[in-house]
């Protein structure tokens, strides 16, 4: 009887799910129709969406929106039929895109036209293409998109592209809107790299001054209050933060490797670091095109994959990071092992070695402990000068002598501690700032509060893997007599 009444249950279970499944299957469809004719009433329909069939994460539509309205409509025009995604802001990740039926593995996830995408041809066959062409030195096709995206936004309406501006972050949480307090923050590795980018955006306003004042007769206020360094940055990472990569034909007019496009609402499809997808643009049908490899259930969230990327990367890049990355590491900076072995005599001629065989980049410690390149490096270091015709031996994998190997053991261990100290002194200074900074600031500090306390549970993982590594005192083999460390 039990066994009956639990497979009459599922049974019912099972029937209301595909109920509700056709119901909101059918609701779907009738708002995306909708939105592509240009109906401004749906909301009744689509908000309650998600709420019949996701529990653990929820979501809520925002195709109703006006601005989202306005982007189909948009795209519509411009051959954009595809009726299997809808905008949705999601609790785990903000605004993402959602599925409306399941996308099976291999299928066609979406297939954008040629005519939808920002390029830079699309900025050449402008009004501003005629100021680009005759312009010298070159432009390059980063800058050009760049001022394109603010002349458009200073457009506003009158603008082709006003629909796609219109859903555009205004603000972004990469480095080059970093305030000094939240550089200060960052790890060491990061912090170089973080001010490189906040000053070559910098560098690229100040040094085209004379190109955007050539740009005063098709705009409607001074040059100095629309080309500021303000909107630079705001379109420099628009760019770099959500065009897809789309290798152009050289152009006589441009300089430099073209490989961006801006894909409007494809560019709302977010990172996952364990989801596969193939993408490319399609000569046949000139459309960029994205295939799912896994497959995505109804109703859930649809992802891309950026790339291999650990989170400093991620946040570099594109202004986030992910829980639960498969590609996270700490990096280990050439200062900080400057400064953990600065009593050896001989440490500049060794870090000297290091440099000229390309082994001082990726120096890296994860969950599962030290790099293979950290600890080579390490057996390199523990080498005294007398022992230099073994130095590129080690370089290429040869072992050293047992306490040799428990001192490079025991160094990274310091090196993980060091770690461990800053890190523990920023989250405490990211507590402090968050107390009392704007909205702005808080947001850029939220994306490095994630990385520093990620980083906490790296380096403690390592640290507890370390420890197996320890050696027992009656295992020790001989290291040659005339050799100290």
């Amino acid at each position: 009887m039990r066994g009956g009444g639990h497979r009459a249950g599922r049974a019912a279970r099972k029937r209301r799910q595909k109920q509700e499944s056709i119901v909101q299957s059918g609701i779907n469809s009738i708002c995306v129709l909708l939105l592509l004719s240009g109906h401004k009433h749906v909301s009744l329909l689509v908000s309650p969406i998600t709420n019949l069939v996701s529990h653990s994460v929820s979501s809520v539509s925002l195709c109703h929106q006006p601005r989202y309205v306005r982007l189909m409509k948009f795209l519509h025009k411009r051959e954009f039929t595809s009726t299997l995604l809808q905008p949705a802001h999601f609790t785990d990740t903000g605004r993402g895109l959602q599925t409306l039926k399941t996308i099976k593995p291999g299928e066609l996830l979406i297939s954008l036209p040629e005519s939808c995408l920002l390029t830079s041809s699309t900025v050449l066959d402008s009004y501003l293409g005629e100021y680009i062409k005759r312009w010298k030195p070159r432009l390059s096709p980063l800058l050009a998109l760049c001022v394109f995206l603010v002349c458009e936004r200073h457009r506003g309406e009158a603008s082709d592209w006003s629909p796609y501006i219109k859903v555009l972050p205004t603000t972004y949480t990469c480095p080059a809107y970093f305030t000094d307090d939240v550089m200060a923050v960052l790890p060491e590795s990061v912090r170089r790299r973080a001010s490189e980018q906040r000053e070559a955006v910098r560098e690229i306003h100040a040094l085209h001054g004379d190109f955007f004042e050539s740009l005063q007769p098709i705009l409607s206020q001074p040059v100095k209050e629309v080309l500021t360094y303000e909107a630079l940055r705001w379109a420099w990472c628009s760019v770099n933060t959500r065009s897809v990569f789309m290798s152009h034909p050289s152009n006589p007019f441009l300089s430099g490797h073209d490989v961006y496009a801006l894909a409007p609402f494809l560019d709302l499809l977010n990172h996952r670091p364990d989801v596969q997808v193939q993408a490319s643009f399609n000569e046949a049908t000139c459309c960029y095109e994205i295939r799912n490899v896994s497959g995505t259930h109804q109703y859930k969230q649809a992802f891309i994959n950026y790339g291999s990327h650990d989170n400093q990367r991620l946040m570099l890049e594109y202004g986030f990071v992910t829980s639960g990355n498969p590609h996270s590491v700490v990096y280990v900076d050439t200062d900080l092992l400057c400064e953990v072995l600065k009593g050896d005599r001989s440490l500049d001629q060794k870090i000297r070695f290091l440099r000229e065989n390309n082994f001082l980049h990726n120096l890296t410690v994860s969950c599962e402990g030290p790099s293979w390149r950290l600890m080579t490096a390490l057996r390199l270091l523990s080498l005294p000068q007398t022992l230099y015709h073994q130095w590129r031996a080690v370089l290429l994998g040869q072992a050293v002598c047992e306490d040799r190997e428990q001192w490079s053991v025991q160094t990274a261990k310091t090196l993980c501690h060091r770690l461990l100290q800053d890190t523990h002194k920023a989250v405490d200074k990211i507590s402090f700032l968050l107390q009392q900074c704007d909205q702005s600031t808080r947001e850029q500090l939220d994306v490095v509060q994630a990385l520093r306390q990620e980083e906490r549970c790296i380096l403690g993982s390592c640290l507890e893997a370390l420890k197996g590594t320890q050696r027992q005192p009656d295992r020790l083999s001989p290291c040659q007599p005339d050799v100290d460390i």
